[in-house]
Formats: C-alpha cells, structure tokens, sequence
C-alpha cells in the first residue's frame, strides 16, 4: 500500500472563511505559493449568512488589492449610526466625528466574491478537506495532513496559518500549556431576521427599550436585516412572524417614524459570547479570525477583526521572505493588543444597549435601565463621547 501523496507549498491555510481567502489574495499578489483548505463544500461555504458591517480599513484593504469591484456595486456606504432610547432618535455623523464610514456589505456577498477572484486566478484551493492535522510547526518541517479525493495528502511547507473559526482543529493543536483562554456568555441573544422590504432607514438604528434591545440594519436595497434581544434559551419556534414585527415595531418606534414589515425570509436565534486566546502564535503556526477570537455582534467587529488579523499577516509572512522576520514574531502581540481594545469597545456596546433581565429584582433592574438611558444620554450629547464611539466603530488602524 502506497504511503501519503507527498506535495509542497510556501504557506498552508487552513479555513477558507474572510480571514484565509483574504490572506491567500496578499499572497497571491506578492507571489508567494500558498494553498488553501477548506472542511466544507463549496456550496456550504457560500450558504452560510453572516453579518456585514464593514470598517473603513476593511474596505481600504480590499481596494488596494483590486477586490472591491463588487463592493462598490452593491455595498451601502453609511454615513454613521442612530443611537436610539426613551423614544428619541440620535445621529452620530461619522465623517463629520472622524473622517471616516462604514459600508454594509454582507459576509456571503465578500467571501462569494474573493473565491471567485480566487477561481479565476487559478488559486490553489481544496474543499472538503478531511481530517486536517497540523505537524511540526515547532521544528524546522512544518505541515499539514489531511484527506482528500486522492487519499492522504502531508503538504510540507513553511508557514500553517489557522483560520478555521472557533471550532477548527488549529487553534486545538496548541498544547494547553502554551496557550490560556479567557471567554464570557452574556445573558441574552439576537434573534435575526431577514426580510423582504426596503430598509426603513438610511444609517443603523440601535434601540434601548425597556423590552430589550432591537436594531434595524440592512443587506440590500430591497432586503432588512432586524434584530431582537431575546433570552438564550428561548426556541426560535415560540417566534411568529406576527410576534416579532409586533416586538420591532413597540422598540423600534419613535414619533414620525414607520417601520415597513415585509415577508421574512429567515429567522434565528444566535446567543452572545466574548472569547481570546491568549496567544496568536505557537511555532510556525499562526490563528487569525475566530480561530483566536470572537466578540458579541453589537460593535460590528468579528469579520473586521479577522480581516485586521490578515492584513498584519500577511505583510509580516511578506517582510519575512524580504529577510526580516521581526512581523512575525510580534504578530500575535500585536493582533491581540488591537484585539482587546475591539472587545473592550463591542462589551460596551453590548452592555449599554440591552436590557439586563438577569438582575436580582425590579429595583437593580431599574437602577440599571436608569444608568444605560444616562450613559446614553452622554454619549449623544458629547462630543468627545460621540468621537470616541465613531473612531472606535469606523474601525482602530490596523497597526499601531
């Protein structure tokens, strides 16, 4: 019996999500030999519906690699965002704060548009990747084993990068000695729906109310993205649709204001969470994305993170065939600085805006109600306040 197909290649990566796709493109622009594997079908990979909020550095990244060509097409360029609560409704202006936009583009639409950048450079990708492990990263013969159509495959190269989400096997093949993790579960979810019908505002509205939070986003012209604050235990089932325009239309309602309803398309319900690990980086082997990290979806900030995480990546793989291996190993210093002030900004967010139905009883509750409406009030009336969030969420430079 014939042993393992033996290949090679500059650099393995592992999880064909933003975060790797984007990568391979720096890569492939530069040169550098790279392959890319991915556990799912391409047909998975391109279901699966994520948000879309991206930064202005996110967008800047993918113009100077001449991948934003869909992006100008069909992406909402947003001027800021409305902080809503007590029945009032605040703009943040963002170009008039920092500069600076974001731009709705939905997470399908990007990494649907970097595979078939990919597929028409002839990009060397493998889907359904079986039994991937990582080997050697520590020594001098770094590489990856895995199965595909052919049988086993060990594909020697320089560098493994993990960008394989949260539950992929890199950031797995640390030791436990070598790496901490720290992760927090918030007492509440989003229940998101998808629906038929022109968005009712022009900039993202997020909502305090007394019932819990809503927001009200965006993926096309014609197609709202809305989202409820609900309990993480509760069943997406005991959601009608009638319930749930009922529930947006009480904590999305402001005088003046009519929020359109619109056959839903898609609904679900996502708890929140807040997770790092403590390092980026063991041997040849590298996380980005959600492999290292995940923050709580109010701050707009998972697929930017990933994003930042490449752009440092890959100039630092760069740097190194340059000669200079300094990027590399401050990568994961460097990753997670930037990173704990982007879970630092997306807590607060997320605190600020909901409702928090786990205190004690009507008095803490209140209390707490009290103190958001307060802090809200802050941040609408100052400006030093409303800088801070508009830099924080048009997006921190990816490098310091």
């Amino acid at each position: 019996m014939s042993g393992p197909v033996q290949e090679t290649t500059g650099v393995a990566i592992v999880g064909a999500g933003p975060a790797g796709l984007t990568l391979g493109h720096i890569l492939a622009q530069a040169g550098v030999p790279f392959r890319i594997l991915e556990a799912t079908t391409r047909e998975h990979l391109l279901g699966r519906v994520r948000a879309g909020v991206l930064e202005q550095g996110t967008v800047d990244l993918l113009a100077s690699l001449g991948l934003d060509d869909d992006l100008r097409r069909r992406g909402l360029t947003h001027h800021g965002i409305y902080l809503q609560y007590e029945g009032e409704r605040h703009h943040l202006d963002f170009p008039e704060l920092v500069g600076r936009t974001v731009t709705v583009y939905g997470q399908q639409a990007l990494v649907a548009h970097l595979l078939a950048e990919h597929e028409r450079a002839g990009s060397d990708i493998v889907f359904e990747a079986a039994d991937v492990q990582v080997r050697g990263v520590t020594g001098s013969s770094p590489g990856v084993r895995y199965r595909d159509d052919r049988g086993e495959v060990e594909l020697a190269c320089d560098v493994v990068i993990g960008a394989d989400g949260y539950h992929g096997v890199c950031r797995r093949s640390l030791p436990p000695s070598e790496q901490v993790t720290w992760e927090r579960t918030y007492p509440y979810a989003w229940l998101g729906i998808l629906a038929e019908v022109e968005p009712s505002t022009d900039d993202l509205v997020y909502a305090l109310h007394r019932e819990g939070f809503a927001m009200h986003s965006m993926r096309s012209r014609q197609v709202s993205r809305l989202y409820l604050q609900v309990a993480p235990d509760e069943s997406i089932d005991d959601w009608s649709d009638a319930r749930i325009w009922d529930a947006l239309q009480t904590r999305l309602g402001v005088d003046g204001w009519t929020l359109a309803e619109g056959p839903i398309t898609e609904k679900s319900i996502t708890p929140m969470r807040s997770f790092v690990a403590s390092t980026l980086a063991h041997g040849r082997l590298f996380l980005a994305g959600d492999a290292g990290h995940i923050v709580p979806p109010t701050g707009a900030k998972g697929l930017n993170s990933a994003i930042a995480d490449v752009a440092l990546l890959g100039q630092a793989l760069l740097d190194e065939r340059a000669g200079d291996p300094t990027g590399l190993a401050r990568y994961s210093d460097q990753a997670l600085s930037r990173q704990w002030k982007v879970q630092q900004f997306s807590q607060w967010m997320t605190e600020m805006l909901h409702v928090h139905h786990d205190e004690p009883d009507a008095s803490a509750r209140g209390f707490r109600y009290r103190s958001q409406v307060g802090q809200l009030e802050y941040v609408t009336r100052s400006l030093a306040a409303r800088q801070s969030l508009a830099e924080q969420y048009a997006g921190l430079p990816f490098r310091e």
